[in-house]
Order: structure tokens, then C-alpha cells, then sequence
């Protein structure tokens, strides 16, 4: 018997979802299968499957998220972990036993995603994180060898140096050059991330995505996906603000170095934190919809 809080899909409702989510990735993935067989490498692109190590075929995979009752659903969600399935063939996301499973993961995303929105944005960092991590290094130690750098080195030393830096980001600062890291404001760590984390970050736009997948099955395949798309567009600026030249990719500069680069890059940050603050709360409320579907009390937080 349905759950009043459960809605139904229809077996070929949710098959035709599963179909056009499926076709959406292999759309956005085919670029990094290709680069894959020619042993390439995209910046941008391939920076959120090598770093999140989320490959596309767990991306391609459809979930409807808490609360959704997919009829005739035996094949394939019954081989599948983290659904059950009832007496006549439906299958839904068993969200008590998912809680139980992964409840110390849900409420660390929660009380990170909270923590975020309550701050203001800090749109002075002009994403100098970036060049923190090539600071002073001798030839063949970058991470993007096969990148130019746009000032060469010695241009980008002096840039790292005429600027104060300000990153909050654990999981950027932690990528700082032994010359650089001193050189930050702030000492982040991943026991204060939720001290640090802020909502202009660019790297913490892209961890939406990763917040997404990681609370898989339980998270809408189509808020997942939406993060995805979001993360290639915060992506895309971070490339774009470095110090690398990705003109040969067809991804122009944002000469931070430039009071006129330094305006657009918040411009775009700007833009990018409305963004990155929507999926925010849209992942809040499938937290919701999850505790609700397990049968528990609403947690009134701060979103």
C-alpha cells in the first residue's frame, strides 16, 4: 500500500526519465569517453570525473529520489542496493534503512549546506587559489604540463605575490605549493570546514555536485545532473581566472591580474553564487524529503 507522503510513476513514466536523464549525460560525457580512447585531456571537463572520481556511467544511472514509487519495477531495481521492493513488483528507495546506513554522511551535507547559506559571499579571492598551486614551482612540476602558463612563470610568481590571498577551500588549499601556502590568510582544514565554507567559493559550487552523488540513491537523478551542469560552468571560470592559457580550448581569459579581469571575475562569481545557493537549498529539501519518507519529524534549519 502506497505511503500518503509517496508519489507513483507509472512504469513507462519512469522508464521514459531514466531514458532522457541517460541520453542528457552520454551527451555530456562523450567528449570525456573519447579524450579517454585517445589518452587525452580536457581541463575542465575531465577535472570533475579525475578529482570527484565519479565516473559517467554512475552519473548516467537514474534515481528518483525519496518518496517516489516507481510500479513494475522489478527489473532492474531490484538488484539494486538501497531500494525494496513490495508484493507487487513497485519498487521506492527504502530511506529508513538508507538514514540508518548513511545518517552520519546526511547530517554532515546538511549542517555544510546550512553553514554555507548562513554566511555572505567573499568575492575578493579572485581565484587566486589557482595560482597558489604553481607558485615557484621548476618546469615539469605543474599539474596541467601540457597548459601554458599565461605569464610564464616567473609572471605568475609576481602575481602570486603582489596579491593577498584569501581561500577558504580545504580541498583547494591544501593543493598550495610549499612557497604559497604561508602566503593564505586563512588555515583551513577539513575539521573547520564548516567554519570556512562559504557561498562565493568556487570550489564549494562544484562540491554540490559532489554532495549529490555521494548521498546516491537518496538524491533525484535530475538535481544531480543539475549540479553537474553547474559544476562545468564553476569549472570553466576557475580555468579561465588560473594562470594557464586555454585559448587553444577556446576558453578565454579572465586577467585577474587586471582590475578589469578582477571585475568580471566577481561579475561571474556573483552570478555563479545565486546559482550554486539555488542547488543548495533544492539539496536541503530531498534531505527533507528523505527523513519525511523514513517517517521522521521535520528539522526546522537554517536554509
Amino acid at each position: 500500500m502506497d505511503s500518503p507522503t509517496e508519489t507513483l510513476l507509472g512504469r513507462e513514466q519512469w522508464q521514459e526519465l531514466a531514458r532522457e536523464h541517460a541520453a542528457a549525460v552520454d551527451g555530456l560525457t562523450a567528449g570525456r569517453l573519447e579524450r579517454r580512447r585517445r589518452g587525452e585531456r580536457h581541463p575542465v571537463e575531465d577535472f570533475l570525473f579525475e578529482y570527484y572520481n565519479h565516473p559517467p556511467a554512475k552519473l548516467r544511472r537514474w534515481h528518483p529520489g525519496p518518496g517516489v514509487r516507481l510500479a513494475d519495477a522489478a527489473e532492474p531495481y531490484g538488484d539494486r542496493s538501497g531500494y525494496v521492493l513490495a508484493a507487487d513488483g513497485s519498487a521506492v528507495l527504502d530511506s529508513a534503512a538508507f538514514l540508518e546506513r548513511r545518517g552520519r554522511a546526511v547530517t554532515f551535507v546538511r549542517d555544510l549546506l546550512e553553514a554555507t547559506l548562513s554566511r555572505p559571499g567573499t568575492h575578493d579571492c579572485f581565484g587566486l587559489h589557482e595560482w597558489a598551486m604553481v607558485h615557484r614551482l621548476a618546469p615539469g612540476e605543474q599539474r596541467h604540463e601540457q597548459l601554458p602558463l599565461r605569464l610564464g612563470q616567473a609572471g605568475t610568481d609576481e602575481v602570486v605575490e603582489g596579491h593577498r590571498i584569501r581561500c577558504s577551500h580545504f580541498d583547494a588549499y591544501r593543493f598550495f605549493t610549499e612557497a604559497a601556502a604561508p602566503r593564505n590568510t586563512l588555515r583551513p582544514t577539513r575539521e573547520t570546514q564548516l567554519e570556512h565554507e562559504q557561498p562565493a567559493c568556487l570550489h564549494a559550487g562544484m562540491d554540490v555536485y559532489k554532495w549529490a552523488f555521494k548521498l546516491a540513491p537518496a538524491v533525484p537523478s535530475e538535481l544531480t545532473l543539475a549540479a553537474f551542469r553547474h559544476a562545468l560552468r564553476v569549472r570553466e571560470l576557475d580555468m579561465a581566472a588560473s594562470p594557464y592559457d586555454l585559448s587553444d580550448l577556446g576558453i578565454a581569459p579572465v586577467a585577474i591580474e587586471t582590475a578589469t579581469g578582477k571585475a568580471e571575475y566577481v561579475t561571474r562569481q556573483r552570478e555563479l553564487m545565486v546559482a550554486s545557493n539555488a542547488l543548495r537549498r533544492r539539496l536541503l529539501a530531498v534531505i527533507e524529503d528523505l527523513r519525511v519518507a523514513a517517517g521522521l519529524p521535520h528539522v526546522v534549519g537554517g536554509r
